[in-house]
């Protein structure tokens, strides 16, 4: 009689089980992603310095190749960092300057992943709405919870983050740092013709 009477209480521990969570993403970046190239932005900055970020295509391939597009096209020279506030994050990506444009390419839909939004993660900006990422992008300052599973994380800064620390606040800031060039490891670090902007 006691089996049987354990024998629905096992059930019910066994229905009770969590899903098994996904492992967190490290947020270094796997050795094959890191070897190529192209997975290393750099960011010239008018305020001195360059700052390196590895993209994480392993995280968010749509995004990263949207980065690299434009990367390639020059689309982010001579663009300014439009809104930078301090202990939180810098954002830049904008060529209207205000937070509300974007490249010729449609918006992309969200690859959200549960990598924290550490000081250095670089994520993909965007609106309310979860599929509106297009060419904006910002640097973290320092850890935010809240953006965690909610914004697209395409990167983390490996080198220059001093750089990025250096960026002009504000929203927008008085005198605007802006991105000189921007190139992939890939390319040469040529001056751009638009920096003078």
């Amino acid at each position: 009689m006691k089996s049987l009477l354990l024998l629905p209480f096992a059930a019910l521990l066994i229905a009770a089980k969590p899903a098994p969570v996904a492992p967190i993403p490290s947020i270094v970046a796997p050795a094959e992603v890191t070897a190529n190239k192209a997975n290393h932005l750099f960011l010239q900055l008018s305020s001195g310095g360059t700052v390196e970020i590895v993209l994480r295509p392993d995280l968010a391939p749509h995004h990263v190749e949207r980065i690299q597009t434009l990367v390639r096209r020059g689309f982010y020279d001579g663009l300014t960092f439009h809104r930078v506030i301090p202990d939180f994050m810098a954002q830049g990506g904008d060529p209207k300057g205000t937070g509300e444009g974007g490249s010729d390419l449609p918006d992309l839909k969200a690859e959200f992943t549960s990598l924290p939004f550490l000081r250095g993660i670089v994520g993909a900006a965007r609106t309310n709405s979860p599929d509106t990422a297009n060419s904006q992008f910002f640097i973290m300052y320092t850890r935010h919870s809240e953006l965690d599973e909610n914004y697209t994380a395409i990167g983390r800064v490996v080198a220059g983050m001093d750089a990025a620390d250096a960026i002009a606040p504000g929203e927008p800031p008085a005198q605007p740092t802006r991105i000189v060039h921007a190139y992939l490891g890939d390319a040469a670090p040529a001056q751009a013709s638009t920096a003078a902007k």
